[in-house]
Protein backbone atom coordinates (compact mmCIF):
# COMPACT_ATOMS: atom_id res chain seq x y z
CA UNK A 1 0.00 0.00 0.00
CA UNK A 2 3.08 2.37 0.95
CA UNK A 3 4.45 1.58 -2.42
CA UNK A 4 1.04 2.80 -4.40
CA UNK A 5 1.29 5.66 -2.52
CA UNK A 6 4.51 6.51 -3.09
CA UNK A 7 3.61 5.70 -6.65
CA UNK A 8 0.51 7.71 -6.50
CA UNK A 9 2.68 10.62 -5.00
CA UNK A 10 5.06 10.73 -8.18
CA UNK A 11 2.87 10.52 -10.45
CA UNK A 12 0.37 13.28 -8.79
CA UNK A 13 4.18 15.42 -8.66
CA UNK A 14 4.80 14.64 -12.14
CA UNK A 15 0.98 15.58 -13.25
CA UNK A 16 1.43 18.67 -11.58
CA UNK A 17 4.89 19.38 -13.17
CA UNK A 18 3.73 18.77 -16.67
CA UNK A 19 0.86 20.59 -16.11
CA UNK A 20 3.05 23.94 -14.76
CA UNK A 21 4.87 23.08 -17.84
CA UNK A 22 2.22 23.28 -20.47
CA UNK A 23 0.32 26.25 -18.43
CA UNK A 24 4.27 28.01 -18.93
CA UNK A 25 4.23 27.23 -22.70
CA UNK A 26 0.65 28.64 -23.33
CA UNK A 27 1.25 31.57 -21.71
CA UNK A 28 4.69 32.13 -23.33
CA UNK A 29 3.16 31.03 -26.47
CA UNK A 30 0.16 33.57 -26.33
CA UNK A 31 2.61 36.83 -25.54
CA UNK A 32 4.06 35.72 -28.82
CA UNK A 33 1.28 35.53 -30.53
CA UNK A 34 0.44 39.01 -28.98
CA UNK A 35 4.18 40.55 -29.44
CA UNK A 36 5.11 39.41 -33.28
CA UNK A 37 1.88 40.89 -34.86
CA UNK A 38 2.12 44.61 -32.75
CA UNK A 39 6.19 44.46 -33.65
CA UNK A 40 5.39 44.00 -37.56
CA UNK A 41 2.27 46.31 -37.48
CA UNK A 42 4.89 48.88 -35.53
CA UNK A 43 7.57 47.69 -38.46
CA UNK A 44 4.94 48.48 -41.67
CA UNK A 45 4.15 51.68 -40.20
CA UNK A 46 7.86 53.10 -40.22
CA UNK A 47 7.83 51.19 -43.44
CA UNK A 48 4.45 53.29 -45.04
CA UNK A 49 5.79 56.23 -43.42
CA UNK A 50 8.74 56.26 -44.97
CA UNK A 51 7.25 55.34 -48.22
CA UNK A 52 5.14 58.58 -47.95
CA UNK A 53 7.82 60.85 -47.04
CA UNK A 54 9.76 59.57 -50.12
CA UNK A 55 6.17 59.84 -52.28
CA UNK A 56 5.96 63.49 -51.47
CA UNK A 57 9.88 63.99 -52.15
CA UNK A 58 9.05 62.52 -55.79
CA UNK A 59 6.02 64.70 -56.42
CA UNK A 60 7.57 67.95 -55.00
CA UNK A 61 10.50 67.07 -57.49
CA UNK A 62 8.19 66.12 -60.42
CA UNK A 63 5.95 69.14 -60.26
CA UNK A 64 9.66 71.43 -60.15
CA UNK A 65 10.35 69.71 -62.89
CA UNK A 66 6.97 70.28 -65.00
CA UNK A 67 7.62 73.90 -63.43
CA UNK A 68 10.74 74.10 -64.90
CA UNK A 69 9.89 72.73 -68.52
CA UNK A 70 6.91 75.04 -68.77
CA UNK A 71 8.78 77.89 -68.26
CA UNK A 72 11.55 76.49 -70.90
CA UNK A 73 8.68 75.97 -73.23
CA UNK A 74 7.59 79.55 -72.42
CA UNK A 75 11.07 81.06 -72.96
CA UNK A 76 11.27 78.77 -76.62
CA UNK A 77 8.06 80.59 -77.29
CA UNK A 78 8.70 84.08 -76.40
CA UNK A 79 12.06 83.69 -77.93
CA UNK A 80 10.67 82.26 -81.53
CA UNK A 81 8.81 84.75 -81.65
CA UNK A 82 10.87 87.92 -81.30
CA UNK A 83 13.22 85.74 -84.34
CA UNK A 84 10.63 85.44 -86.01
CA UNK A 85 9.90 89.37 -85.43
CA UNK A 86 13.23 90.23 -86.37
CA UNK A 87 13.52 87.86 -89.45
CA UNK A 88 10.29 89.72 -90.96
CA UNK A 89 11.43 93.53 -89.71
CA UNK A 90 14.86 92.25 -91.61
CA UNK A 91 13.04 90.97 -94.27
CA UNK A 92 10.86 94.37 -94.76
CA UNK A 93 14.12 96.36 -94.47
CA UNK A 94 15.73 94.19 -97.12
CA UNK A 95 13.03 94.63 -99.49
CA UNK A 96 12.40 91.18 -99.71
CA UNK A 97 8.84 91.28 -99.04
CA UNK A 98 5.84 93.52 -100.27
CA UNK A 99 4.80 95.88 -97.58
CA UNK A 100 1.38 97.70 -97.59
CA UNK A 101 -0.42 100.85 -95.79
CA UNK A 102 -1.03 104.05 -96.19
CA UNK A 103 0.96 106.72 -98.20
CA UNK A 104 1.11 108.80 -101.56
CA UNK A 105 0.93 107.67 -105.37
CA UNK A 106 3.14 110.26 -107.24
CA UNK A 107 2.86 110.40 -111.23
CA UNK A 108 5.51 112.30 -112.89
CA UNK A 109 5.43 112.80 -116.85
CA UNK A 110 6.92 114.87 -119.51
CA UNK A 111 5.79 117.84 -121.05
CA UNK A 112 3.59 116.95 -124.14
CA UNK A 113 5.92 116.57 -126.95
CA UNK A 114 8.72 116.63 -125.25
CA UNK A 115 11.64 114.05 -126.40
CA UNK A 116 13.47 111.88 -123.76
CA UNK A 117 17.17 113.94 -123.27
CA UNK A 118 15.79 117.52 -124.01
CA UNK A 119 16.27 120.21 -121.33
CA UNK A 120 12.40 119.52 -120.67
CA UNK A 121 12.42 116.00 -120.03
CA UNK A 122 12.24 114.03 -116.66
CA UNK A 123 16.18 113.14 -115.55
CA UNK A 124 17.23 110.64 -113.05
CA UNK A 125 18.36 113.56 -110.56
CA UNK A 126 14.73 114.70 -110.45
CA UNK A 127 13.25 111.49 -109.54
CA UNK A 128 16.08 110.93 -107.06
CA UNK A 129 15.29 114.46 -105.18
CA UNK A 130 11.40 113.37 -105.11
CA UNK A 131 12.73 109.93 -103.64
CA UNK A 132 14.98 112.13 -101.12
CA UNK A 133 12.02 114.35 -99.95
CA UNK A 134 9.37 111.36 -99.76
CA UNK A 135 12.48 109.66 -97.18
CA UNK A 136 12.96 112.78 -95.24
CA UNK A 137 9.10 113.19 -94.66
CA UNK A 138 8.88 109.43 -92.98
CA UNK A 139 8.56 107.83 -95.98
CA UNK A 140 8.84 103.47 -94.98
CA UNK A 141 8.78 102.14 -98.41
CA UNK A 142 9.22 103.27 -101.95
CA UNK A 143 8.68 102.23 -104.97
CA UNK A 144 8.92 103.72 -108.84
CA UNK A 145 7.32 101.46 -111.93
CA UNK A 146 6.86 98.67 -109.85
CA UNK A 147 11.10 98.63 -108.76
CA UNK A 148 11.33 98.70 -104.50
CA UNK A 149 13.78 100.89 -103.43
CA UNK A 150 16.05 99.75 -101.08
CA UNK A 151 19.50 101.39 -99.84
CA UNK A 152 21.74 99.93 -102.44
CA UNK A 153 19.12 100.59 -105.43
CA UNK A 154 20.16 103.39 -107.87
CA UNK A 155 18.49 105.79 -109.89
CA UNK A 156 20.57 106.71 -113.16
CA UNK A 157 20.19 107.59 -116.45
CA UNK A 158 21.33 105.00 -119.47
CA UNK A 159 21.36 106.18 -122.71
CA UNK A 160 17.51 107.48 -123.36
CA UNK A 161 16.15 105.73 -120.26
CA UNK A 162 16.35 105.94 -116.52
CA UNK A 163 17.43 102.66 -114.70
CA UNK A 164 16.41 101.74 -111.66
CA UNK A 165 17.51 98.55 -109.93
CA UNK A 166 19.72 98.42 -113.32
CA UNK A 167 16.28 97.72 -115.17
CA UNK A 168 15.41 100.49 -117.56
CA UNK A 169 12.37 102.62 -116.80
CA UNK A 170 9.97 105.21 -119.34
CA UNK A 171 7.68 107.55 -118.42
CA UNK A 172 5.52 107.79 -116.69
CA UNK A 173 6.98 107.40 -113.78
CA UNK A 174 4.71 105.97 -110.58
CA UNK A 175 6.17 106.38 -107.55
CA UNK A 176 4.52 104.62 -104.46
CA UNK A 177 5.31 105.92 -100.82
CA UNK A 178 4.05 104.38 -97.70
CA UNK A 179 3.88 106.41 -94.82
CA UNK A 180 1.85 109.34 -92.87
CA UNK A 181 -0.05 110.13 -96.36
CA UNK A 182 -0.39 114.22 -94.98
CA UNK A 183 3.05 114.65 -93.99
CA UNK A 184 4.46 112.81 -97.45
CA UNK A 185 2.06 115.09 -99.82
CA UNK A 186 3.34 118.33 -97.42
CA UNK A 187 6.56 117.29 -98.41
CA UNK A 188 5.89 117.30 -101.67
CA UNK A 189 3.87 120.95 -101.83
CA UNK A 190 6.49 122.73 -100.50
CA UNK A 191 6.90 125.84 -102.19
CA UNK A 192 10.17 126.12 -104.43
CA UNK A 193 10.35 122.33 -103.77
CA UNK A 194 11.36 119.85 -106.65
CA UNK A 195 7.37 119.39 -107.85
CA UNK A 196 6.85 123.05 -107.81
CA UNK A 197 9.85 123.72 -109.84
CA UNK A 198 9.37 120.73 -112.09
CA UNK A 199 5.81 121.93 -113.15
CA UNK A 200 7.31 125.47 -113.94
CA UNK A 201 8.94 123.20 -116.28
CA UNK A 202 5.81 122.34 -118.09
CA UNK A 203 6.27 118.76 -116.12
CA UNK A 204 2.86 116.74 -115.33
CA UNK A 205 2.77 115.59 -111.89
CA UNK A 206 -0.41 114.34 -109.68
CA UNK A 207 0.02 113.66 -105.83
CA UNK A 208 -2.41 111.42 -104.51
CA UNK A 209 -3.23 110.57 -101.16
CA UNK A 210 -4.22 106.29 -100.67
CA UNK A 211 -5.16 105.04 -97.24
CA UNK A 212 -3.82 101.37 -98.68
CA UNK A 213 -1.32 100.77 -101.28
CA UNK A 214 1.02 98.61 -101.66
CA UNK A 215 5.02 98.68 -102.68
CA UNK A 216 6.41 95.37 -104.37
CA UNK A 217 9.01 93.44 -103.06
CA UNK A 218 12.60 93.69 -104.96
CA UNK A 219 12.72 91.66 -107.87
CA UNK A 220 16.16 90.61 -107.85
CA UNK A 221 18.21 88.75 -105.05
CA UNK A 222 20.87 90.04 -102.84
CA UNK A 223 23.95 89.36 -102.67
CA UNK A 224 27.32 89.96 -101.61
CA UNK A 225 30.21 89.19 -103.77
CA UNK A 226 33.30 90.57 -101.36
CA UNK A 227 31.46 91.67 -98.19
CA UNK A 228 31.39 89.69 -94.99
CA UNK A 229 30.09 89.69 -91.30
CA UNK A 230 32.60 91.04 -89.17
CA UNK A 231 34.36 88.57 -86.71
CA UNK A 232 33.72 90.33 -83.03
CA UNK A 233 36.31 89.44 -81.08
CA UNK A 234 38.85 89.18 -83.52
CA UNK A 235 42.15 91.55 -83.58
CA UNK A 236 42.52 94.78 -84.31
Amino acid sequence: MRRNGKELLSLGLIALTLGFLIALTYRTTNQVVRTVPYDRAHELTLELRSLSKERADLEAQAQDLRYKLAKAKQGYSEAQSALEAEVKDAAALAGAVPLEGPGVRVVVNNPPGTLGGTVFAVRDEDLLKIVNDLRAAGAEAISINGQRLISTSEIRTAGSFINVNLQPIAPPYEILAIGDPEALQAALDIKGGIVETLRDWGVRIQVEKLSQLTVPALNRPLRYDYARVAETGGKG
